[in-house]
């Protein structure tokens, strides 16, 4: 819970600020108190750092019974899975696993189940850059697209990132 001012209303964690747009961030609860303005500045900060700047994938009209494609990159049209991350932006991810030894680390993710605390019936699926401890040579991960894309513009934010590391 964030701290509570005198107004009744929520302090931001980040500015500090009486806000009443201040609560709880993240799928997953777990990130912060924040108010719009805080949020989206870390979530956008937080994207950029992981290449999770993919746009969202439409949601269906439940309506239309027509079959839906797979949707594909639009530099080098290769199909690609877009998953929301837990902090509410969106990553253009490989549509298999790979072993960690051959992705590089900045390109490596998970998706996570999210169940609802009254049902064991997942309700959401993230996606969750991997951190902090590295996984085995052989274990499965999910490279970005970002990585496997074959355009120009992929290749040379690839060798970028190859270089800041």
């Amino acid at each position: 819970m964030g701290a509570m001012g005198d107004r009744d209303e929520h302090l931001c964690q980040r500015c500090g600020e009486h806000d009443p747009t201040v609560h709880s961030r993240g799928r997953i609860d777990l990130i912060a108190e924040l108010c719009d303005g805080c949020w989206n500045r870390l979530a956008n900060q937080m994207a950029q750092d992981e290449g999770a700047t993919a746009l969202p994938w439409p949601e269906p009209d439940p309506d239309d019974v027509t079959f839906l494609e797979p949707p594909t990159c639009p530099r080098c049209g290769s199909d690609i899975r877009i998953y929301p991350t837990v902090y509410d932006r969106w990553v253009s991810l490989g549509t298999r696993e790979l072993p960690a030894k051959d992705v590089p680390q900045r390109f490596r993710w998970r998706l996570v189940q999210l169940r609802s605390p009254y049902s064991p019936l997942v309700t959401d699926i993230v996606a969750v850059r991997v951190r902090g401890i590295d996984p085995l040579p052989g274990e499965p991960v999910i490279p970005a697209h970002q990585m496997l894309c074959v355009s120009e513009e992929a290749e040379r934010q690839h060798v970028k990132g190859q270089a800041d590391a």
